[in-house]
């Protein structure tokens, strides 16, 4: 039986590195050792550094900073009220159920319900928050709307 000390790699699949500079019988060695002629590239360090123009002010420095990303801004996931027509009078609508049902995706800062179109049927939606339209017309449609969890 085989063992994993009888491991070993293929034939011709490692090779040693090459060693530069390190004389004329190394393969890559004597004077310029794969690093052309003289000059700041044949230097030790002798690399610009990313984003360097030549001394030439960089991009990065010529344009102003602007605008500002609110790290604590909320995303929350949203859904219209038409979009709940496909569901049947008297059910019970919550955020799971409707992640289930390809609706909404990740709810990280919770499901916010708009009121775009129109809601015809009567249905109990669960949200973490409904805009003023949304209430109004789940109202109409004679169903109820209920804040659940603390995703402000």
């Amino acid at each position: 039986m085989k063992g994993l000390d009888d491991l070993k790699p293929s034939e011709g699949s490692k090779q040693k590195k090459t060693r530069l500079g390190r004389g004329y019988g190394s393969g890559k060695g004597g004077h310029e050792a794969g690093r052309g002629t003289k000059g700041q590239n044949a230097r030790s360090g002798g690399k610009q550094r990313v984003g360097f123009e030549g001394g030439q002010t960089p991009i990065w420095r010529r344009f102003p900073k602007v605008g500002f990303t609110n790290p604590n801004k909320r995303h929350p996931e949203w859904l219209n009220v038409h979009q709940l027509n496909r569901y049947s009078d008297g059910e019970i609508v919550d955020p799971p159920r409707l992640k289930e049902d390809g609706l909404i995706g990740n709810m990280e800062d919770g499901l916010k319900v708009l009121g775009d179109g129109q809601l015809r049927k009567e249905l109990t939606v669960k949200a973490h928050r409904f805009s003023s339209g949304a209430k109004e017309k789940i109202e109409n449609a004679g169903g109820n709307w209920e804040v659940v969890g603390d995703k402000e």
